[in-house]
């Protein structure tokens, strides 16, 4: 437990803010007590952000490969050599090669053990898509690489919020959700919160598909068929699942603060409400897999890009919300590789 804990950072979308707020966070020289920090990019990247930004009196420390980390830096390893044009503010084809570059560098020393976590910053999921990256974003390109079933899951310390269908169309949503599903992903959530944020117990809350969770089927038979059932197949192995509640109602009478966690059924019907509760301290954790990512709640903030504006916040959090995962499951681990003893036993 009084192990350094290793974090590696990809860099995302080169011509978006995620070298800036990776920069900001690690000015800061206290995170280094936090972690040991191994940014997936480039020299010549971080150089040209820095000029964008006026800082001078920031470097990363330089290294070749994991072997070589300072636990007193803010290391870099260089994911590629050439120098590269950075066009902030654009999205390019360039943008995208490199930040699958720095993802996949940083995924293969996740996968080998050599870093204990993975933070993202974030991407573009146009431009990155290649023969290498079909995929609709992060939690589903790290779902493909590591065992286990995902769960997009957003936390902050005053909500959890978990999402039953990741990355799809509205029109899918429905056909893509079924009992067997939303079970497996309460399922998920429930060991999460227990291994992960050691929440003894927890209470889940599940949102309905429909408006007004389909007035009793007036409004979409979903809740009736799909939803209830996954439900009480839940709570059938002890998982305090409840529901489900119609969504506008359930966040405007902030009945969310009764509850550990929330699922969901869709992307924008979880993270809408999470960002305008949480949005400057929120991240993105993606549950359910055997190793550990987080993210900032925001995207690639085009708009912002090369100004000086971005906040970092929210990676900050990301930073601290890996290390603690990352201690909680080794504190889980430990607890049930020796359990408490029974008296006379």
């Amino acid at each position: 437990m009084s192990k350094k804990i290793k974090i590696g950072i990809s860099v995302g979308d080169i011509n978006g803010i995620g070298m800036e707020v990776i920069i900001k966070t690690f000015m800061d020289s206290r995170m280094m007590d936090v972690c040991s920090p191994v940014i997936y990019g480039s020299t010549h990247l971080a150089s040209s952000h820095r000029k964008s930004l006026g800082i001078n009196d920031f470097s990363f420390h330089p290294i070749k490969n994991i072997r070589e980390i300072n636990n007193k830096k803010a290391n870099l390893i260089d994911c590629w050599q050439e120098e590269i044009d950075i066009s902030f503010g654009q999205s390019t084809k360039a943008g995208g090669k490199y930040a699958l570059l720095s993802l996949e560098q940083a995924s293969k020393d996740l996968f080998d053990g050599n870093i204990d976590a993975l933070v993202t910053a974030p991407i573009n999921k146009d431009n990155i898509q290649s023969e290498d990256f079909d995929f609709t974003g992060h939690t589903e390109y790290l779902t493909n690489k590591f065992e286990g079933e995902s769960l997009m899951l957003m936390i902050s310390e005053n909500i959890k919020i978990g999402v039953a269908t990741n990355h799809i169309p509205i029109s899918k949503v429905a056909n893509t959700l079924s009992a067997d599903n939303i079970f497996s992903k309460l399922k998920i959530l429930n060991k999460t919160l227990i291994q992960d944020f050691c929440i003894t117990a927890p209470r889940i809350a599940v949102l309905g598909l429909n408006p007004h969770a389909g007035d009793n089927g007036l409004i979409g038979k979903e809740e009736e068929t799909i939803i209830i059932p996954a439900i009480n197949n839940a709570k059938s192995i002890g998982v305090n699942a409840f529901g489900p509640y119609p969504a506008d109602g359930f966040f405007g009478s902030t009945n969310y603060k009764k509850f550990d966690a929330v699922l969901a059924m869709y992307h924008d019907q979880g993270l809408i409400p999470f960002k305008s509760l949480s949005f400057s301290n929120g991240t993105n954790f993606t549950a359910g897999l055997n190793v550990i990512r987080t993210s900032p709640d925001h995207g690639v903030a085009y708009d912002i890009a090369g100004k000086n504006k971005a906040e970092e916040g929210s990676f900050r959090q990301a930073i601290y919300n890996a290390c603690d995962i990352h201690k909680n499951r080794l504190l889980s681990k430990q607890i049930n590789e020796t359990p408490m003893k029974v008296k006379g036993k």
